[in-house]
């Protein structure tokens, strides 16, 4: 019996051990979370009202991206525009969305060619940006956030 409360006892002490609770800090918490953080995707992108029925990430991004380029390329069918040679071109727009919806043009790459045939190019994309709906802007874990994304437009004229 003596030997039986021995071993029992020296269990317990050796069970005693893995008990301990590991201390973490919150740095240590906070640091690992960001290691695991993938800071160049949303969980949500931008999207406008229209765009709300689609049922995946991939369907929103391609919706919003769709009703950007169908303004854009409204208000350039809606003008008149003559050229002395024929353009075909993809014009590379960055835009951003701010937190609160609001898109603004970051950058305008155009061929100089094709400046020079349409001059007034960048003034008439800018322009259309004017008659988007509302957007609402990209969510990353349960925030609005900033988001900044590359739009081609192509370009052909004859």
């Amino acid at each position: 019996m003596k030997h039986f409360v021995f071993i029992l006892a020296l269990l317990l002490l050796c069970a005693c051990d893995d008990l301990k609770v590991k201390k973490t800090s919150t740095e240590a918490i906070l640091n690992e979370e960001l290691k695991s953080f993938k800071w160049n995707e949303v969980d949500e992108y931008p999207t406008f009202s229209s765009c709300e029925f689609s049922s995946t990430q991939q369907d929103n991004k391609l919706c919003f991206e769709q009703t950007l380029s169908a303004v854009i390329l409204e208000r350039l069918q809606a003008e008149r525009i003559i050229v002395n040679h024929d353009v075909l071109d993809t014009i590379l727009i960055k835009f951003k969305i701010s937190d609160l919806g609001d898109l603004s043009l970051l950058h305008f790459e155009v061929d100089s060619l094709t400046q020079a045939e349409i001059p007034n190019i960048k003034f008439l994309i800018t322009s259309s940006l004017d008659s988007l709906p509302v957007i609402e802007p990209a969510i990353k874990r349960g925030q609005k956030v900033n988001s900044e994304f590359t739009l081609p437009i192509i370009i052909k004229v004859n």
